[in-house]
């Protein structure tokens, strides 16, 4: 099974909680042992499974990202301003495999999954879920 969804984001250094799309997907499948794959399509976003219990740890990871990476000094802004955008998205990686477990993705307590957007604002960003069903 595989279904796009599409996100929009409101800012150019975000992290955007989708573990509830991710969730209605694979209660929809009726998967109940495979694997979900989530990836971002686009050269400046990145998927990640992050702490989500309060908004400190994906603001701290923001903030890392801008430290480690940041605005306007980049080879790659002579084009579009951008250069950034596609540094962190290439240390976060596109996507991110989830086991699914008795009907149920495998994430812990305190595990969601994240969109994280380095270039928006964007009207849409679209992501790409597959599931894949194994026999237990």
């Amino acid at each position: 099974m595989q279904k796009i969804i599409q996100v929009s984001t409101p800012e150019h250094d975000i992290l955007v909680d989708i573990t509830s799309g991710i969730e209605e997907i694979v209660q929809e499948s009726k998967t109940t042992t495979g694997l979900v794959n989530v990836y971002v399509q686009g050269a400046t976003a990145g998927i990640m499974i992050q702490e989500n219990w309060d908004d400190s740890v994906p603001k701290d990871v923001v903030h890392l990202m801008q430290k480690l990476i940041p605005h306007g000094i980049w080879q790659h802004d002579a084009q579009d301003n951008n250069g950034d955008s596609h540094l962190k998205a290439g240390l976060v990686g596109p996507g991110e495999t989830i086991p699914i477990i008795n009907g149920k993705m495998g994430l812990s307590t305190w595990q969601n999954i994240f969109l994280c957007e380095f270039d928006g604002p964007r009207r849409v960003r679209n992501i790409v879920v597959t599931i894949v069903e194994t026999k237990a």
